[in-house]
């Protein structure tokens, strides 16, 4: 079997989105979402990520990938990815003794990447006699330029004669996600085309690079959705083989965010017989459970304390509470699910593995999350999760009751 190492650049100074490759998108890292496609990969043998920055390496070592840290001079604005590689291929070589047969680019900039397009630019070399090989979409649109005049004219088509689409030859936009090379031909050549190259085809709707914040944005606001629809196990749901802990927030998650007060001051929220019964199946399960709010409510730890589960409220910093804890249960953060519904429970969502926000959450916290339920907070989206964890015979969900 030839030896296909795919590596992934990375480095961690970006003007135009700061800290690009660390980016959660779909609630994981940019940088961690290729490194799972490329090990998902059939004919990928190792996976290496080329970086100048520490987090940048532990978020790549924590998803799977070997690491060789970039001098300086092929990490500036002006570095080449092709500088990257080279320098990628001759660490990888004194690492293992090995030489590659077949050397992939993979861009973590494109963040809907799957392993499919990685096994086609990979075979495309191996199986299919190319030379060279990327990823490519359909591309029917009129390309257009302007001159020092200002004047529009067409690049791809005459503009006083534009032709059917079904009359005009079949273009593709090449997406920059993945190439692959034959190792000895990239070494020789200095450049990622060289020889037969061959095209291999993805769908348009899955491109998208992230050079400025908006592309970012765009793609947080799409990953729930693309994420569902193809085999990379991004947006997989999780299971018992995944988490060791659930974290969640209280009001808007456990409740649906109403608080009902009376004359003398006193609240009142409504919660979920199916969320307890999910909490304890969880416990019951010998999942720690916890609860994490910035209320200082007695309502909140009456809660708690009917469903037999820890506490920690009137908490300022979340993150740094969430963090403490899990260092005190020894419990790594990425084994972690954490449920949250509003911007507070984003630095959380930060440090653990499985952010999960519930479906009437804000927006921006739905773009972070991995993972999204059906159901709304306080209407028995904790259930609703906990089938996850723990299998369909928690599907059904009671109704809700009163708490005070």
């Amino acid at each position: 079997m030839p030896t296909v190492l795919a590596v992934i650049p990375a480095r961690g100074g970006s003007k135009g989105v700061p800290g690009k490759n660390l980016a959660p998108v779909g609630g994981v890292p940019l940088v961690a979402r290729a490194v799972r496609a490329c090990r998902d990969a059939r004919l990928v043998t190792d996976v290496l990520v080329s970086t100048d920055d520490p987090s940048i390496a532990q978020a790549a070592r924590s998803a799977g990938a070997e690491v060789v840290l970039r001098p300086a001079d092929i990490a500036g604005d002006t570095a080449t990815s092709e500088a990257a590689v080279l320098h990628a291929m001759d660490a990888y070589e004194a690492m293992s003794g090995n030489k590659a047969d077949v050397v992939l680019l993979v861009q973590c900039t494109s963040p809907f990447i799957t392993h499919e397009d990685i096994e086609g630019v990979a075979a495309a070399v191996i199986e299919g006699g190319a030379d060279t090989a990327h990823t490519v979409a359909p591309f029917h649109g009129f390309v257009w330029r302007e001159d020092t005049t200002t004047d529009g004219h067409g690049v791809n088509h005459d503009k006083a004669t534009r032709p059917r689409r079904q009359d005009r030859p079949q273009e593709f936009l090449e997406t920059g996600a993945a190439y692959a090379m034959r190792a000895d031909g990239f070494r020789s050549r200095g450049h990622r085309f060289f020889g037969r190259t061959a095209l291999v085809r993805t769908d348009l709707a899955r491109v998208l690079e992230i050079d400025e914040p908006d592309d970012l944005a765009r793609a947080r606001a799409l990953a729930p959705l693309v994420d569902a629809g193809t085999s990379s196990g991004l947006a997989a749901l999780p299971t018992r083989e995944d988490i060791d802990a659930v974290v969640i927030d209280f009001d808007g998650t456990q409740t649906d965010d109403t608080v009902l007060v009376d004359s003398e001051g006193h609240e009142t929220v409504a919660v979920h017989r199916g969320d307890g019964l999910g909490i304890a199946a969880l416990r019951d399960a010998g999942l720690p459970v916890l609860i994490l709010s910035t209320e200082t409510n007695p309502v909140v730890a009456a809660r708690a304390r009917k469903l037999r589960v820890p506490v920690l409220h009137g908490i300022d910093r979340k993150d740094l509470a969430l963090k403490q804890w899990c260092e005190e249960q020894d419990i790594d953060p990425q084994r972690v699910l954490y449920v949250g519904n509003d911007v507070n429970d984003l630095g959380c969502f930060e440090l653990v593995g499985w952010p999960t926000a519930v479906a009437n959450a804000h927006d921006i916290v739905k773009g972070l999350a991995r993972s999204i339920t059906a159901t709304s907070g306080g209407h028995g989206a904790i259930r609703e999760i906990a089938a996850w964890i723990l299998g369909p015979s928690l599907s059904r969900t009671p109704r809700r009751d009163l708490s005070q």
